[in-house]
């Protein structure tokens, strides 16, 4: 059946309008407990008020909501199709001569639409909120209310210098005073031929890197069979800028899924491993099929011709199990494709099909049951 027939328009309209109010309260109940933790981290902090407790709040809401997401799609969808079974909508349809692909047609398109607007429209304002979050935890744990999204626990950066020479350099601390300049304290540079081996090392008091440069200061540079040299200061030239670097202090979910194809093409460039990046990115690519497996799910447990039959808690039990061990069996997954024991194609895409697949069967045996 086509999506935009009567009967198509009207299941898109239930599934959109039951989609939205799951969504709804799942929000507010998320606020809640994200309010009640939040104000016993600080309980003891009475220079925090209540607006800044609100907005790291609502920053945050859109990275839980993301983790959840599938969850929300499956329940709205299971409301649907027991409306639908209670009120004998679906045996009229069914008696009209169309067949369960007919009647799910509309509605998976309609998910798929919702998935593809979420990674598309949803994201990027989401990763955005959630790096504005994870600035303002910063903020909160070093007491520091000017404090960006740095880290005293020190940074490595590998970077080509050209066709023959390679950098690593490695800095203790990294401050940022204003937008475009940032402060390396503590710097070591290895200068690094095509083989590896090791040209020169400098090190330095502080480096600035700033307009497409790192300008080293206090600088002492190592030279095997020399002696060591003292300078004032030295210049690298360098396509790395402050966001980059911001990058290594912040998850991947708070990069926009238009800005992860370049993020990772840079670590690749740089010689740093991108998995948790690539990973990220293919799970927001097969999210809308995710969703529509989700959606396969609450299908088999809740789209039932009989509603008189009974076990409506059983059904609804019974999915909600599946949701979670669809869920926990993705993220065991995941975490192998993580750490490098499978390739990420397979840890983003095997749950999704082997969930979408189960589904299809059973739907098929009730059909032709």
């Amino acid at each position: 059946m086509k999506p935009n027939t009567i009967l198509g328009t009207y299941l898109i309209r239930q599934i959109v309008w039951n989609f939205f109010a799951v969504l709804l309260m799942v929000l507010a109940i998320v606020f809640m407990f994200e309010v009640i933790d939040l104000l016993r981290r600080v309980s003891d902090r009475p220079d925090i008020g209540w607006g800044f407790v609100l907005e790291m709040v609502l920053m945050k809401i859109p990275r839980t909501m993301d983790m959840v997401f599938p969850f929300v799609m499956m329940i709205a969808a299971m409301v649907t199709f027991w409306r639908f079974s209670k009120n004998s909508e679906f045996v009229i349809v069914r008696a009209a001569g169309v067949s369960v692909w007919g009647f799910l047609t509309p509605i998976l398109f309609a998910v798929f639409v919702i998935g593809l607007i979420n990674i598309m429209l949803v994201n990027p304002i989401a990763s955005k909120m959630y790096e504005m979050y994870e600035t303002m935890d910063y903020r909160l744990k070093t007491k520091n209310p000017k404090a960006v999204l740095f880290s005293d626990k020190g940074l490595w950066i590998r970077e080509a210098a050209d066709e023959n020479h390679v950098l690593v350099m490695q800095a203790k601390s990294v401050r940022q005073k204003d937008e475009d300049t940032l402060y390396l304290y503590d710097v070591s540079i290895l200068e690094l031929d095509r083989d590896s081996q090791i040209l020169r090392s400098v090190d330095a008091f502080m480096a600035v890197l700033q307009n497409n440069s790192f300008e080293l200061k206090d600088v002492k540079v190592y030279e095997a069979g020399k002696e060591r040299t003292s300078v004032g200061s030295v210049k690298y030239k360098t396509s790395i800028t402050p966001d980059r670097i911001k990058e290594n202090f912040i998850d991947p979910e708070a990069i926009s899924f238009w800005d992860l194809p370049e993020t990772i093409n840079f670590y690749k460039k740089s010689g740093f491993s991108a998995i948790k990046h690539q990973l990220r990115y293919l799970s927001l690519l097969s999210s809308p099929f995710l969703l529509c497996a989700m959606v396969l799910v609450a299908a088999v447990f809740a789209l039932r011709p009989n509603s008189r039959r009974g076990g409506v808690m059983f059904l609804i039990v019974g999915g909600i199990i599946a949701g979670f061990v669809v869920y926990f069996s993705s993220q065991v997954i995941y975490a192998f494709g993580l750490n490098g024991y499978i390739p990420i194609d397979m840890a983003i895409w095997t749950p999704i099909l082997i969930t979408a697949l189960i589904s299809v069967s059973v739907l098929l045996h009730l059909e032709d049951g």
